[in-house]
C-alpha cells in the first residue's frame, strides 16, 4: 500500500537549477547589489503552488535598509526566469542561504566572485555552517541582516569589507517598513507578506528557532504600522508569515480588532493554544482571518513532550479544530513524520484524523534535524545520522535512523500521505459542511493540490498573480458576507476570556 511515487521528471524546472553559463570577468558597477535567493527542488509529491503564494520578507527588508545612494535589485531563481542575469556585474551580491540550496548559494558565490563581485552570504546556514560557507564569501553575516546590510555595503565601497558581521534582533518596531518595489508584481498570489511578531513561546528541538547562538527575542511590531502595510496590499488579502502570530494572545487581540473595520482578509500560523480562548478565535474571523497554519506535529504526546513543545494534549486537537471551523477559519495542519515514538501505522492514523477533523489541508514534514538545533545534537551523539549531504535535509528524504521503521518505509510512508490527502477523494471527504464554502474549497484545492504541471508553467510564464486574483477577490467578498453574518450571533464570553 505505503508504494513510493518518487519519479522525478528528468527535466522538471521545479526540480532542477538553471545551468550557470561560463563566468566572464568584468567591471563591477559602483554602488549596484544584487540580491539572489537560490534555486532549491521542491517535492513533486507535495504542491508547487505554495511556492509562490507570497514572499519572504528577507529581500524587501534589505532594500528598505539600502543606503539611498545605492541601487539594490533581486533575483529569486525559484520564478523560473533562468540563471541570473549577466548584462552587468554588481558591485556586491548578497546570498541567503538555508542547508537545503547551500550547494547551490556556494556554486553562486563562486560564480559571482570569478566575474569580480564581493559575495555576501547570510541566513540560517551561515548561523550553523560558518566555516563552510566561509571560503566562497568574502563577508558572513550573522543575526539581523537589517542591521548589517548597511555597514557591509559602506564597507564595502571604501574597500574595507570585513569577513564577518553580526547584528541582534532586537529593535524589531524601529525597523523601516519593507520596500515592496523589489518584487516582481507577477510572480506571488500576493505579495503582502507581513511579519508583525518575532519568536515564539515554543522552543521545540527540531525547530530552526532553537539554532545553536541563534537568539530572536519575543518582539511586537506597533499595531498602526502592520496596518499600514495590509492595507497597502492589492489584492485585499495578506499573509503573516510569523512564527507564532498568536504568541502574544493580548497583542493578538489589539490586531484584530485594528483590522476588523477594514476589508481585507488575511491568514496566519498559530499554535494551538489560541483556542483556549474561543473570543479571541471569533475576533480574528471578524478580523478577516480565513484559514490558519498550525503545528500540530504529532498525535502521541509522547513525541510532543520529547521535542520540548508545550500544546494541548492531543486528544484535545479535534475540539480545538472545531472552534476555528464554528467561526468559518480554515485549517492547514502540519505534521512531522518519524519521532522516537512512531511506528509504521503513524502514517494511515494521522490520513484518517485529517479527514476525520475535515481540515482543509496537511503539510507533512519527515522528521529534519537542522544543524545546530538540539535535535541535531541528540542524534549525532547517538549515530543516528545516516548523512551530511545538507540538499536532502529538505523535509522530504529521511537523513536519520528512526526507531521503529527503516529510513525507506519512512520516505515511503511520507510520499503515500501526500497521494491520500491530494487524491479527489480525500478532498471531497474533507470539504466544509457548510455548502456556500463547500464550493470556493474544491476549487482551489484543485488548482493548489492537483496540477503541479499548470503551475510549472503559470510561474515560468509570469502568470501567477494573474490567475490567483480573481478567486482571492471572490474569497474575500464572500468572507466579508460571513463576517457580517458572523456579527449577529451572539456568543457569551467565556470566564476569564475577552469579548470579541
Amino acid at each position: 500500500m505505503l508504494r513510493s511515487p518518487r519519479h522525478h521528471t528528468r527535466h522538471d524546472p521545479m526540480v532542477e537549477p538553471p545551468a550557470l553559463p561560463a563566468p566572464q570577468r568584468g567591471r563591477p558597477v559602483p554602488r549596484t547589489a544584487l540580491l539572489i535567493h537560490p534555486f532549491y527542488a521542491k517535492d513533486p509529491g507535495g504542491s508547487y503552488g505554495k511556492h509562490v503564494l507570497t514572499p519572504a520578507t528577507t529581500f524587501p527588508a534589505l532594500a528598505a535598509a539600502t543606503p539611498g545612494e545605492w541601487t539594490v535589485s533581486m533575483w529569486d531563481e525559484n520564478l523560473l526566469q533562468g540563471p541570473p542575469p549577466t548584462d552587468e556585474v554588481p558591485a556586491v551580491v548578497g546570498i541567503t542561504v538555508h542547508l537545503t540550496f547551500a550547494r547551490r548559494a556556494m556554486a553562486l558565490a563562486r560564480w559571482y566572485r570569478a566575474r569580480g563581485s564581493l559575495v555576501v552570504m547570510g541566513g540560517l546556514h551561515v548561523q550553523a555552517c560558518p566555516d563552510e560557507l566561509a571560503p566562497v564569501a568574502d563577508a558572513l553575516s550573522f543575526g539581523n541582516g537589517v542591521g548589517t546590510w548597511p555597514q557591509i555595503l559602506r564597507d564595502a565601497e571604501a574597500g574595507s569589507l570585513q569577513p564577518r558581521y553580526h547584528a541582534p534582533f532586537e529593535g524589531f518596531a524601529k525597523e523601516p517598513a519593507p520596500d515592496r518595489s523589489i518584487l516582481p508584481p507577477w510572480a506571488y498570489l500576493t505579495p503582502s507578506s507581513v511579519v508583525a511578531t518575532r519568536g515564539c513561546h515554543n522552543r521545540c528541538g527540531f525547530c530552526f528557532l532553537s539554532t545553536k547562538n541563534l537568539h530572536v527575542p519575543r518582539e511586537n511590531r506597533p499595531v498602526a504600522d502592520v496596518l499600514r502595510e495590509l492595507e497597502a496590499s492589492p489584492t485585499g488579502y495578506g499573509v503573516f508569515i510569523d512564527n507564532n502570530l498568536g504568541s502574544d494572545p493580548e497583542y493578538l487581540l489589539s490586531l484584530c480588532r485594528a483590522l476588523e473595520s477594514r476589508d481585507l482578509i488575511w491568514s496566519a500560523a498559530v499554535s494551538l493554544d489560541v483556542t483556549d480562548r474561543p473570543a479571541l478565535v471569533r475576533a480574528m474571523a471578524l478580523a478577516g482571518c480565513t484559514g490558519v497554519f498550525i503545528g500540530f506535529e504529532s498525535l502521541t504526546d509522547s513525541n510532543l513532550q520529547r521535542a520540548g513543545k508545550r500544546c494541548p494534549p492531543a486528544e484535545d486537537y479535534a475540539r480545538r479544530v472545531t472552534v476555528f471551523h464554528d467561526v468559518g477559519i480554515q485549517v492547514n495542519a502540519s505534521f512531522v513524520l518519524g519521532f522516537d515514538h512512531d511506528t509504521q501505522d503513524v502514517f494511515q492514523q494521522v490520513a484518517h484524523w485529517v479527514e476525520r477533523e475535515r481540515l482543509e489541508c496537511a503539510t507533512y514534514h519527515i522528521l529534519t534535524p537542522y544543524p545546530g538545533t538540539p535535535m541535531f545534537r541528540q542524534l549525532e551523539r547517538e549515530g543516528r545520522l545516516l548523512h551530511k549531504d545538507w540538499s536532502r535535509y529538505d523535509t522530504g528524504h529521511c537523513v536519520y535512523q528512526p526507531r521503529h521503521m527503516s529510513p525507506t518505509q519512512l520516505e515511503e510512508g511520507y510520499a503515500w500521505l501526500y497521494r491520500r490527502t491530494f487524491s479527489a477523494s480525500s478532498i471531497w471527504r474533507r470539504r466544509p459542511r457548510d455548502p456556500l464554502a463547500a464550493a470556493p474549497y474544491l476549487a482551489q484545492a484543485w488548482l493548489y493540490k492537483k496540477n503541479n504541471a499548470l503551475w510549472a508553467r503559470l510561474i515560468r510564464s509570469r502568470q501567477v498573480h494573474r490567475a490567483w486574483a480573481p478567486l482571492v477577490e471572490i474569497q474575500r467578498r464572500r468572507h466579508l458576507a460571513f463576517r457580517a453574518d458572523l456579527r449577529q450571533r451572539t456568543t457569551p464570553s467565556e470566564p476569564g476570556q475577552v469579548a470579541a
